[in-house]
């Protein structure tokens, strides 16, 4: 487009200011010719008039990345990504921004996602880069295609895949707090494997299932290692990366090949973090693939095909309101405990923990614990980290190693803003108006409401 088009394009926009077709073609027309600042002007204007639209607000983004701007388009895509009818280049811009930022394993699950919603956003050169297999490596042997992706045939007996087995060696002694949360999985899950005969004298099948949901940061990966440490068992963790893929039909056998390898290994502790990303509720999906993930989840979760006698089954997940029902049915996830942010004394424990091995002088962690009320696990550490950062700078100054205080822990709190606080405005309004039943009653308590 020459600048006389640009300057036409301009006049019509003056003439009509609150047409937004218009300006987003001009914006858009800019953006194309790789002028991104004034391009990032006219979405700004467009979305003053109309500010929840999807495609205005990519647009923005692709104006602040072409910029160099990766925060602030990282900040738009991370507003747009939480509602439904996301646009898939949306998905698609997040993959390549999170692969700048070098978060790979991210890229390829939101590359995979945009593909997934739409092929034909499909990008050779990135897929490369993210070491995806591309579509012409795959010939039309494989089979039909179905949402537009090809379907990729298996059977239960080919499994390759070989997720990475820990043996932990914490235990619960190592995790601060969360008394109640461990008095439940021994009942569920811990009890039953040390005594087997007592529970099958009964018919009671040794293994099952767990769901925990909270804030992030408040220990749940921590405590489902632990529980794998206090039985000696086996733990395989499992993200959303190792399942999906582009390709109907892997995802389903990537999830089949997990519970198998977990089988072999009885006793094993599998965890599977945040797992509303592989359970979303089914009737919020547009493509039948994800509805094939999910029958085949609950399916290795009920054991259709083989036994799981022994295999002790927990999730984490931050938005169980995401999660589809059918999962929380008894034999699944049918145990739903709220992993609360520390109490006072579980604070006290966790900081004492965070300052081992570390110079210090006579703190009274009750009294930095009163002052860190609503602080997650991971918010306490932050809070250690910044008065260490301090105390570093203290130190180098003047040569010399200078321990920790209360004072420094005190001061550091007051730096940093929990960041729960986000978590339970929307977790409030779930257990509010869409509390069916019960199922969010803790949160309520939690909350005195």
């Amino acid at each position: 487009m020459s600048g006389d088009s640009f300057e036409t394009l301009r006049e019509a926009v003056r003439r009509s200011p609150e047409n937004i077709p218009l300006r987003q073609h001009l914006a858009d027309s800019l953006l194309q010719r790789g002028r991104a600042e004034e391009a990032e002007q006219e979405y700004r204007a467009a979305l003053a008039l109309s500010p929840h639209e999807a495609s205005l607000k990519v647009g923005l983004a692709r104006a602040f990345s072409e910029q160099q701007k990766d925060s602030e388009a990282s900040v738009v895509l991370e507003e747009l990504l939480k509602h439904r009818d996301v646009p898939p280049e949306a998905y698609l811009l997040n993959a390549k921004l999170l692969f700048r930022a070098g978060e790979v394993g991210r890229a390829v699950a939101q590359y995979k996602a945009a593909v997934d919603d739409d092929p034909s956003v499909a990008d050779e050169d990135f897929a490369n880069l993210l070491g995806i297999s591309n579509e012409e490596e795959f010939d039309d042997e494989f089979g039909e295609v179905v949402d537009g992706r090809m379907r990729v045939p298996w059977d239960e007996s080919g499994d390759d895949l070989d997720l990475q087995q820990e043996r932990p060696t914490i235990r619960f002694s190592d995790v601060g707090g969360m008394e109640s949360l461990k008095e439940e999985i021994r009942l569920k899950i811990i009890y039953p494997l040390q005594h087997a005969e007592m529970f099958a004298a009964y018919g009671k099948p040794v293994g099952g299932g767990i769901l925990m949901y909270g804030a992030p940061g408040c220990g749940k990966t921590h405590l489902a290692r632990a529980t794998a440490g206090e039985i000696n068992a086996a733990f395989l963790s499992v993200g959303i990366n190792d399942v999906l893929d582009m390709w109907i039909g892997n995802s389903e056998r990537n999830l089949h090949g997990i519970f198998e390898q977990a089988r072999r290994s009885q006793p094993c502790v599998l965890f599977f973090d945040e797992v509303d990303a592989l359970g979303a509720r089914r009737s919020d999906m547009r493509t039948s693939g994800g509805r094939h993930l999910i029958n085949q989840f609950l399916s290795e979760l009920d054991g259709v095909n083989a036994s799981n006698d022994g295999l002790l089954i927990l999730a984490a997940t931050n938005a169980p309101w995401h999660l589809d029902p059918a999962f929380r049915r008894p034999g699944r996830f049918d145990r739903v405990l709220f992993v609360p942010p520390p109490d006072p004394l579980a604070r006290e424990d966790i900081l004492k923990i965070l300052c081992e091995e570390k110079p210090t002088d006579s703190i009274d962690f009750r009294q930095v614990a009163k002052k860190t009320n609503t602080f997650s696990g991971a918010d306490l550490k932050a809070v250690v980290d910044l008065a260490i950062e301090s105390k570093l700078q203290e130190a180098m100054r003047e040569g010399t190693i200078k321990p920790l205080t209360t004072k420094d822990l005190v001061k550091a709190a007051k730096q940093h803003r929990p960041t729960t606080d986000e978590w339970f405005s929307t977790a409030r309004n779930h257990a509010l108006y869409s509390n069916q039943g019960g199922v969010y009653d803790d949160i309520l308590k939690y909350l005195k409401i």
